[in-house]
C-alpha cells in the first residue's frame, strides 16, 4: 500500500488521541511522523518483507504503520512462538529485515547483520543468509500466522484495505459506547488486539495504552497473574479491553474472592474460544461489562459481536455490518464479504462464501451461536454426535478446573483430561466439579471418567496452540493409558 493509499483508508485521527507505553506518550500526529520517517528508511533499503518481533508499545504501532505506508508486507510474530516457529515463519515469508527489541533472539534466528534504521527502541537486523523473494498474493499488507492444529502455524495473507475495513465496522458498531481509552492486554501480533484494539483506537481518535505485557501479568502464551493484571487496569483506567476466556475466568474468580471491579470499564470483549454463559453472566453481576464475539484470521478477525443494546448471552452476537453470515445444509457457518487473499504458499482461495469449519446456528433475530468445530465432533457408541467444546465449557466453568479436554469417539460416555485451577486442588474437588458440570449436561454429553493432566496445556510443551486451543491428539496420546484405567464418575440426574 502506498502512503497515499494508506491515508485514504485511514482518516486523520480525530480528537487528541495518544499512544502510551512504558514511560512514553506520543500523540497520533507524532507517532505518524515517526512512522513516515521509518517508512522512508524501509523503502530506501528496498525491503520486500518486514518482520516485527517485539513487546507491546508505541514502537510496535509505529512499525506497523510504517510498513503500510511503505507498501511492505509485515510479518508480526508473537513472542510466545517457539524459536522453531519463528524461524519457519520468517523463512516462509521471505523476511529480509527484522525489527526487534530482542537482539539476542534475532541472532538465534539468523538475523545478526545490523542495519541503520531509526525505529525507536527497535533494532533492525538483516539475515546472515540472503533470503529469496517469496511470491505473495497481490495486495498483501500483513501476514498473520494462525495457531493451527499442528506445530507449524499457517500464514494468512491480508490486505491493508481489509484489516482497516474491519476496524471501521467495529467503530460503526461501537459508536455509542464511548470508548476513549483502550488498554492492550493481548500481544499486538495477535490479530484480535491489532485490529479490534490498536486500529480501532486509531480510527476513533482514542488513547491506546500499550505497556509491556509483563506489567499486565502476562507471561508467554499461558502465564497470567490476575492480581498484577487487575492492578494495571486500576492504574490505567481504560474504557475497553479484550480478554481470552481463561483470563475472564481467572478475573471472575478473583472478584468472587473479594477483589473490587474497576469503575472505568464500559466494554470488555471476550473471544478466541468458547465462553461458558454462566461465567459471562457472573462477570456482569460482579461489575464487568463483558460481551462475547467471534472471528477468524481469514476474515481479518471479528465478524460477529454482542453489543450493549444488542446482546444475547450464549451467542457471539450479530454479524458486523461488513459481512453476512449463513449456514450450510449441515450447519457449518459460512461468511460472505471481504476475505483473506490466500494462505502463504497455497495460492488464491476459491471464490464464494468462506467455510469456517465452525458449527452453529442463527436465530430469527440474527444472533449467531457456535456449537463447536466440525473436525472435533465425536460420535458416541449410541450414535450421538457431540461437539466436545460443549462439555469442555461446562467443566471449565467450574472454579476448580482451569482447562478441560473431552474425548468420546465410539464410547458410551466421554472421558476428560483436567488441569486443576491451582496446585492445591485435590482429586475430591475435581470429582465434585465434574459431578456439578454433568448435572448441566444431558446424559449423552456427560463425562464418565476423568484424569488429572500431566501438565497444563501450553504452546511450550506442545499441548496447546499459540493462542491457547488444546492440541487434542497430543493430549490424548500423552494420557491414553491413564484414561483407559480411569475410575468412573458416579452417575447423577441432570438438573431440572
Amino acid at each position: 500500500m502506498t502512503s497515499r493509499a494508506f491515508e485514504r483508508i485511514v482518516p486523520a485521527a480525530r480528537g487528541t488521541g495518544r499512544v502510551i507505553g512504558d514511560g512514553v506518550e506520543l500523540s497520533h500526529g507524532v507517532l505518524e511522523a515517526c512512522a513516515s520517517r521509518l517508512a522512508d528508511a524501509l523503502a530506501s533499503l528496498q525491503v520486500s518483507a518486514l518482520g516485527l518481533l517485539a513487546d507491546n508499545g508505541p514502537d510496535w504501532i509505529a512499525a506497523d504503520h510504517a510498513a503500510q505506508r511503505a507498501g511492505i508486507p509485515l510479518v508480526p510474530l508473537p513472542l510466545f512462538f517457539t524459536a522453531e516457529q519463528m524461524r519457519a515463519a520468517l523463512t516462509r515469508a521471505g523476511v529480509d529485515l527484522l525489527l526487534t527489541d530482542r537482539p539476542d533472539l534475532a541472532e538465534r534466528l539468523g538475523y545478526a547483520r545490523p542495519r541503520a534504521v531509526a525505529a525507536g527502541a527497535l533494532g533492525a537486523f538483516a539475515p546472515l543468509r540472503e533470503t529469496g523473494r517469496v511470491p505473495l498474493p497481490a495486495g498483501t499488507g500483513k501476514i498473520t500466522f494462525t495457531s493451527g492444529t499442528t506445530g507449524q502455524p499457517k500464514g494468512v495473507c491480508l490486505s491493508g484495505a481489509h484489516t482497516w475495513s474491519v476496524a471501521g465496522a467495529l467503530a460503526q458498531a461501537l459508536a455509542g459506547v464511548g470508548m476513549a481509552r483502550h488498554l492492550c492486554v493481548l500481544p499486538l501480533p495477535v490479530l484480535l488486539e491489532n485490529i479490534a484494539g490498536a486500529d480501532l483506537a486509531w480510527l476513533t481518535g482514542g488513547d491506546l495504552v500499550a505497556p509491556p505485557l509483563a506489567s499486565l501479568g502476562m507471561a508467554g502464551a499461558a502465564g497470567f497473574d490476575v492480581l498484577a493484571f487487575a492492578a494495571a487496569v486500576e492504574r490505567w483506567q481504560p474504557h475497553s479491553l479484550i480478554l481470552l476466556p481463561q483470563m475472564l475466568k481467572a478475573w471472575v474468580a478473583a472478584l468472587d474472592a473479594g477483589l473490587a471491579a474497576p469503575q472505568s470499564l464500559r466494554f470488555v470483549a471476550v473471544g478466541g474460544g468458547k465462553v461458558a454463559t454462566g461465567t459471562l453472566l457472573r462477570a456482569r453481576e460482579l461489575g464487568l461489562p463483558v460481551y462475547e464475539g467471534y472471528g477468524l484470521s481469514e476474515c481479518a478477525s471479528v465478524v460477529a459481536l454482542n453489543l450493549p443494546g444488542a446482546d444475547r448471552p450464549g451467542t457471539v452476537g450479530r454479524p458486523l455490518p461488513h459481512v453476512r453470515l449463513g449456514l450450510s445444509d449441515d450447519g457449518e457457518i459460512l461468511v460472505e464479504g471481504e476475505r483473506f487473499l490466500g494462505y502463504l504458499g497455497d495460492g488464491i482461495p476459491r471464490p464464494g462464501p468462506l467455510a469456517t469449519g465452525d458449527l452453529g446456528s442463527i436465530d430469527p433475530d440474527g444472533f449467531v451461536g457456535i456449537t463447536g468445530r466440525r473436525k472435533n465432533i465425536y460420535i458416541t457408541s449410541f450414535g450421538r454426535n457431540v461437539s466436545p467444546e460443549w462439555p469442555e465449557a461446562e467443566l471449565a466453568a467450574e472454579p476448580a478446573i482451569a482447562q478441560a479436554v473431552v474425548f468420546g469417539e465410539a464410547e458410551p460416555q466421554a472421558r476428560a483430561v483436567l488441569v486443576p485451577a491451582a496446585a492445591g486442588v485435590d482429586d475430591a474437588a475435581l470429582a465434585a466439579a465434574v459431578r456439578r458440570a454433568n448435572r448441566r449436561l444431558p446424559d449423552y454429553a456427560r463425562v464418565a471418567r476423568w484424569v488429572r493432566a500431566a501438565a497444563p496445556f501450553t504452546p511450550v510443551n506442545g499441548l496447546a496452540t499459540p493462542n491457547g486451543r488444546p492440541r487434542r491428539d497430543a493430549i490424548q496420546s500423552l494420557h491414553a493409558a491413564a484414561l483407559a484405567t480411569a475410575v468412573p464418575v458416579p452417575s447423577e440426574g441432570a438438573e431440572a
